[in-house]
């Protein structure tokens, strides 16, 4: 018996003058319509920040005044503001108002949080309600909160002292003012990053702990926050960064009177610079301000981030 002869397939041959009908793209190899997104946002960016980041740098190093010519100092104006009382007095406030902010949109955030995740009803309208604040325009709101401490506020509280007077004139009481509209406005944010942290943790360990006699304080000490951790540490490093950037809040209220009493580092830059012929020397006090806020959120991310080893 005779052994059949096994032959390949030929390929099918395409016509002279055309292409094939797949074209075999390389493993890894980038489409060009990526490129076509990708580098023109590039360049936008670069061009609307990187770029006017690096000439601040460089006007840093100068005594130029935001018209006229200019001359190098070297570290002259950095050493300057350690010795500017306005700039660590702006320093001073805005890291108090920074740290007491963050606490109190924290804790209220959580609390509130926790609540809206319990089973409660019009979960979805509460959710809603919560969040406004955030996609409101904070000029026009802090507008309306400046009418309620100057007008109303005296007439509903007139028999407490600190009430009983507008309390954005009073240089030792203002700051509380914008304390209350920063944090009202920070905590709609915060609060829906904690309910996205809530809506990861198993029901079954609530229902576990039930069994084993938990209480919900317990639950919230030995389940809720340490499976919300690094949650926390993103609110946390996320709030405090906002807060020592504080502008819009400051100028709708106090525009950081009385006097200089609510002046925040932001808005003496602005002022400075813009206002005030120290173009080079609020410069430099932003790009050391920048060294801050980055050394400040890198020790806040070392430090929550042991807390959730920890935990």
């Amino acid at each position: 018996m005779a052994t059949p002869v096994l032959t390949r397939p030929r390929p099918e041959r395409t016509p002279r003058g055309s292409r094939p009908s797949t074209v075999r793209r390389r493993v890894g190899a980038t489409p060009r319509p990526f490129y076509w997104m990708v580098v023109p946002a590039v360049a936008v960016f670069a061009l609307l920040h990187t770029v006017p980041v690096l000439i601040g740098v460089f006007f840093s190093f100068t005594n130029y005044a935001g018209f006229g010519s200019w001359d190098f100092v070297g570290f002259g104006n950095f050493l300057a503001l350690f010795q500017d009382d306005r700039v660590l007095k702006a320093y001073g406030f805005t890291f108090g108002f920074a740290i007491v902010a963050t606490i109190l949109t924290n804790v209220i955030s959580l609390a509130i949080a926790v609540g809206l995740n319990a089973k409660i009803a019009f979960q979805s309208a509460f959710r809603g309600i919560f969040f406004i604040p955030y996609v409101l325009a904070i000029l026009v709101v802090g507008y309306v909160f400046q009418y309620f401490f100057a007008n109303s506020l005296p007439r509903i509280l007139s028999n407490v002292p600190v009430f009983r007077d507008n309390i954005l004139t009073n240089p030792d009481w203002a700051w509380t003012a914008i304390v209350a509209l920063a944090v009202w406005q920070a905590c709609a944010f915060a609060i829906i990053l904690y309910l996205a942290g809530l809506q990861t943790i198993p029901q079954e360990l609530y229902e576990a702990s039930a069994i084993d006699g938990a209480t919900p304080r317990r639950q919230f000490r030995s389940i809720t926050f340490p499976m919300i951790s690094a949650f926390f540490t993103i609110n946390m490093v996320l709030s405090l960064k906002g807060f020592l950037q504080t502008f819009d809040h400051i100028v709708a209220l106090t525009a950081g009177g009385p006097g200089t009493s609510t002046e925040s580092i932001t808005l003496l830059i602005f002022r400075g610079g813009f206002q005030g012929g120290e173009f080079a020397y609020q410069s430099a006090n932003a790009v050391l301000f920048v060294v801050v806020i980055m050394l400040v959120s890198f020790l806040q991310f070392r430090i929550l981030q042991r807390k959730e080893a920890d935990f």
